[in-house]
């Protein structure tokens, strides 16, 4: 009881409290534009948060992304551009029912069954955790390695139409996580007798360049049309949600449920949440014909998916150190600066932190509704503001926060490489999930290998004789193998 008296305290100061609101406004703010996403809100504040004390960090991070995943529905409903990826699945559906007089109806779901989705995400985060980090207790190297390969083959395969490109994707992050002098052997690789590689490639300058200045690089090579602001009076977004929550129980349950196991998944995310949310709502409706022509029963339940995996992808980023989105890789990053090293001995440790970051979710998540009214409400102000103005003042800021984190020259050129790489790689149909995945586990990878080859004294017969290892193993090799050998079945039987 003493560690979360502790906890309350740390939330509730009125600095935290500051730190949340501020944070909250700008998450609205990115969400909001479209093109800016809750993941380069995120590499913005890591800057800032450099600064700040552990739990008033974690507070700015989740509060900004929570609110930029919902106010990415704004433009979406409004201009027929979603904000943040998380919000295209339901674009379509939003802006018809825009076009159909029910702008209300629309954000209103959408704010609503979000902070709804949050709290129920945040809920399994608070029972299941800590479940899961006395189980990992029991892990030792082999189950680590079985671990991290396990997360990055399930980013291939969940995140990739075409997993050859997540393949090559996935490598080009190996690659980036292996130079420098981090490794086992402590040998300087591909440092080309530069003394800044000797220390690797850092990881807040390299997602600050993939997340904000590709963004940056893509918004200055796109030459389409501004689109026209559909222009109709937003008084009381609340009306009619009662309703929805009566008459789509099981919709708003089940889109909880999926963006919450989804968000667990290794390198899946809110994104693809929202989209296999939609596409379980339209499979299992009542009334299919109706979607795709401005019907709230998709919104309802991909609107809940969501934020309920934005909490779910922090299961595994707390427990084993393994991102569920690129949001949690960045926070990793900010949660090893800060001392806070995810792990199982982060529950048994530092209780209090622990329960510090289930509260932020709570105050972030009910936060929310009044916040998010007011977004609403100030959305055609927002939308307004050009971005041939917005975005070189977004460059200013990433060059002097990632110059602040080192105070380095070189770590300005690593985010501009890393922005250029990326926005060609996404431009190519490459994702760059597996990559990012790629340089934070890539490490734990290799050091966990090495020290099972060294405890197994050399036989890989050592990394199937533990009971969980094995299963974890078995699992892996599933994953890899079952595909190809459907398929394969699956042409025999076809010819």
């Amino acid at each position: 009881m003493h560690e979360i008296g502790v906890a309350f305290q740390m939330v509730f100061d009125p600095y935290n409290l500051w730190v949340m609101f501020a944070a909250s406004l700008f998450g609205l703010f990115v969400g909001a534009v479209p093109g800016l996403t809750a993941t380069m809100a995120t590499a913005l504040l890591v800057p800032v948060t450099f600064f700040m004390a552990p739990i008033p960090a974690i507070a700015a991070i989740v509060s900004a992304t929570a609110m930029a995943i919902f106010a990415g529905d704004v433009p979406g409903c409004l201009l027929r551009m979603p904000g943040t990826p998380a919000s295209a699945a339901y674009t379509d559906e939003a802006y018809a029912m825009t076009r159909k007089g029910q702008t209300e109806l629309a954000l209103g779901a959408g704010l609503v069954f979000s902070a709804i989705g949050g709290l129920f995400g945040t809920a399994v985060l608070i029972v299941s955790a800590p479940a899961l980090a006395d189980f990992a207790l029991r892990f030792s190297s082999f189950e680590y390695f079985w671990l991290v390969l396990l997360g990055l083959s399930c980013a291939i395969v969940i995140t990739a139409e075409r997993p050859l490109k997540g393949m090559v994707s996935l490598l080009l992050g190996l690659l980036v996580a292996s130079v420098g002098l981090g490794n086992p052997a402590g040998f300087p690789r591909f440092t080309f007798g530069s003394v800044e590689l000797m220390g690797g490639i850092g990881l807040i300058p390299m997602m600050i360049g993939m997340f904000a200045v590709s963004e940056i690089i893509r918004f200055a090579v796109d030459t389409s049309p501004e689109l026209q602001l559909v222009d109709q009076p937003i008084r009381n977004v609340f009306k009619g949600m009662w309703d929805l929550t009566k008459r789509y129980p099981v919709q708003i349950l089940r889109g909880n449920v999926v963006g919450t196991l989804v968000g667990a998944l290794p390198g899946a995310g809110a994104d693809i949440a929202a989209w296999m949310s939609y596409a379980i709502s339209k499979k299992f409706s009542k009334e299919p014909e109706k979607f795709g022509t401005g019907h709230v029963e998709g919104i309802v339940e991909s609107g809940s998916a969501n934020n309920s995996a934005l909490a779910g992808a922090w299961i595994p980023a707390l427990v084993f150190g393994i991102p569920g989105d690129s949001i949690t890789a960045i926070v990793i990053g900010v949660l090893y600066m800060k001392n806070m090293n995810p792990g199982p001995i982060l529950f048994t440790q530092n209780p209090q932190n622990i329960y510090a970051v289930y509260l932020l979710f709570i105050v972030a998540n009910l936060l929310m509704i009044p916040l998010g009214w007011f977004c609403i409400k100030a959305a055609k102000q927002i939308l307004r503001v050009p971005r041939n103005v917005l975005m070189p003042v977004i460059l200013l800021f990433c060059i002097v926060g990632t110059f602040a984190i080192n105070n380095t020259a070189f770590d300005i050129g690593v985010m501009l490489v890393a922005g250029l790489i990326a926005y060609v790689l996404e431009e190519n149909g490459y994702p760059s999930a597996p990559a990012i995945l790629g340089v934070v586990l890539g490490g734990m990878l290799e050091e966990n290998f090495i020290s099972s080859m060294i405890k197994s004294d050399g036989s890989l017969l050592g990394f199937f004789t533990r009971p969980i290892a094995a299963t974890l193993g078995v699992l892996t090799l599933s994953a890899w193998f079952l595909p190809p050998m459907v398929r394969r079945l699956r042409s025999i039987a076809g010819a």
